[in-house]
């Protein structure tokens, strides 16, 4: 069992998923539900955002703006945000402080890699909450990807597991696991993740593709489930604006933005990192 002072094999790998930026209609309640339901912590707040985070890492902004318009179900953008607890023990408590809340999931299931709760924000915004099994419980095929199936999750033995204890928030060593994209062509997908921005397919599934570095289940996964032939988000939609991606690995970084600049594809540098959009105008920040 990973103690919640070390860091999550996911987050050790070249590279991994940051944060996510979602835009949203209503503010206040939607960052009320990050906070009591998932159990972030506020970190900043302003009229038109708020950033949240566990213990002091930031995990999720979310930000509001005039003409801001809700995107139908089939657009390009977020499948799900996925929050990596730091154990079983974790992900038990958080269903226990769930279900007392009276919290209603969208699904459960054991992926043989991790066991996953799902659920919605209140403005439809896909959230997953796991907890991986160690790599060495994972089943790798000869080629380096790995096992993963949709079994069941017995929902009443891991509630009945958690602690008895009060809840307060997500744990210490709480991250961004992966995140899960709605995109409108799977092949187009493979092309820009795998061969632009150098990761791995480590899985598929009928309409979707399962994307790591170093061996990790994913850090990003993207199917076209609701979305295919989804075309480029605009601007001011609601969902998933963009997200970042922290390399370990400098050299991964220099490898990636020169594939890009290969692929004339434009990158813009700030101070937060290297600042592109994918194929459906989801943005995404390398940074090292």
């Amino acid at each position: 069992m990973t103690n919640s002072s070390e860091a999550a094999f996911a987050l050790t790998r070249p590279a991994h998923v940051g944060h996510a930026h979602l835009v949203v209609t209503d503010l206040d309640t939607v960052s009320a539900f990050y906070r009591d339901i998932i159990g972030l912590s506020v970190m900043d707040k302003s009229e038109s955002g708020v950033l949240m985070g566990v213990n002091g890492l930031p995990l999720l902004q979310l930000t509001t703006g005039k003409g801001i318009n809700r995107a139908p179900r089939q657009a390009a953008g977020l499948f799900h945000t996925a929050f990596l607890m730091p154990n079983r023990n974790e992900l038990a408590h958080w269903l226990a402080h769930a279900a007392h809340a009276g919290v209603q999931l969208d699904g459960a299931s054991d992926h043989l890699v991790s066991e996953a709760l799902y659920l919605s924000d209140p403005e439809g915004n896909g959230i997953e909450i796991y907890r991986d099994r160690t790599p060495e419980e994972w089943t790798y095929f000869p080629d380096g990807t790995v096992q993963m199936a949709t079994d069941r999750l017995n929902l009443q033995a891991l509630y009945d597991s958690a602690p008895k204890t009060g809840w307060n928030g997500m744990a210490p060593g709480t991250s961004v696991g992966h995140i899960h994209l709605q995109v409108g062509n799977i092949p187009q997908a493979d092309a820009f993740y795998r061969d632009v921005l150098g990761l791995k397919i480590m899985a598929r599934y009928p309409g979707a593709s399962f994307f790591a570095t170093g061996g990790y289940h994913h850090h990003i996964a993207a199917n076209i489930w609701n979305s295919r032939g989804a075309s480029a988000r605009q601007d001011n939609m609601t969902g998933l604006s963009d997200y970042s991606v922290v390399f370990n690995d400098p050299q991964a970084l220099t490898d990636a933005l020169a594939a890009l600049e290969k692929q004339e594809i434009a990158t813009t540098k700030t101070a937060e990192g290297h600042k592109l959009k994918d194929p459906w105008g989801i943005g995404l920040t390398l940074s090292a």
